[in-house]
């Protein structure tokens, strides 16, 4: 009598059910970090967010996380319905690859907002841009180095899962330092009152490798 092979075909259905565990538990980690160590600065935004003002809400940082924070019940919502569907449609990997393309946008457009928010002399003051690798990094402070690590880290943790070609450190490397590129790019064209810097590009496509790490067990395969 061969016992062996309901655990094998058991297996395969743990496995896949592990995924949107896995991640779930890392997105309530992340967040309840989030809130913790940012509480009291999200709360100096929480009344005009409320009041639903773009002054002091959507043009701050404090306020753009704090609504990303907020809307993260709503981005649950429609990867689980993306999930549902694609289930429905007999889709293999329903549910990891719905989270992993609402991850992607939630976790990346705030960031990419911030970054191109002009400052008081936008469309006055001269382009600037900085291409001498390190130097501007010195000056960055370990709060704007964290900030530009998180910038395409959700790009970085998501895109691998989503796509099997951007399944290897190389190209999620590629793909940070590209995306961060365009975005340094069109700080200097469209004169945002901002530093175009090549350790901007370094940071982030650091920290989009280090989010792709993390997320190395649950990456795609297969096409």
């Amino acid at each position: 009598m061969n016992h062996t092979a309901p655990l094998s075909a058991s297996s395969p259905r743990r496995a896949r059910g592990a995924v949107p565990l896995g991640l779930a538990f890392l997105a309530v980690l992340g967040v309840a970090g989030a809130l913790f160590f940012l509480r009291r600065p999200l709360m100096m935004s929480a009344p005009a967010c409320l009041a639903g003002r773009w002054h002091g809400c959507f043009d701050t940082f404090n306020g753009v996380v704090l609504m990303t924070l907020v809307t993260l019940p709503l981005a649950v919502l429609v990867a689980g319905g993306l999930a549902w569907r694609r289930r429905a449609a007999g889709v293999p990997s329903a549910w990891r690859l719905s989270l992993a393309e609402v991850g992607m946008v939630h976790g990346t457009v705030p960031f990419v907002w911030l970054t191109m928010m002009p400052g008081g002399g936008a469309g006055v003051v001269p382009a600037r841009v900085s291409l001498v690798p390190l130097l501007d990094l010195v000056t960055m402070g370990s709060l704007g180095i964290v900030g530009n690590l998180l910038v395409f880290a959700a790009l970085g943790f998501f895109a691998p899962m989503r796509w099997a070609a951007l399944a290897s450190v190389p190209r999620i490397l590629a793909l940070g330092a590209g995306c961060s590129a365009l975005v340094e790019i069109a700080q200097y064209v469209l004169r945002l009152d901002r530093v175009s810097s090549v350790d901007d590009v370094l940071v982030n496509a650091t920290g989009a490798v280090l989010a792709g790490l993390a997320s190395r067990r649950w990456w795609r395969t297969e096409s």
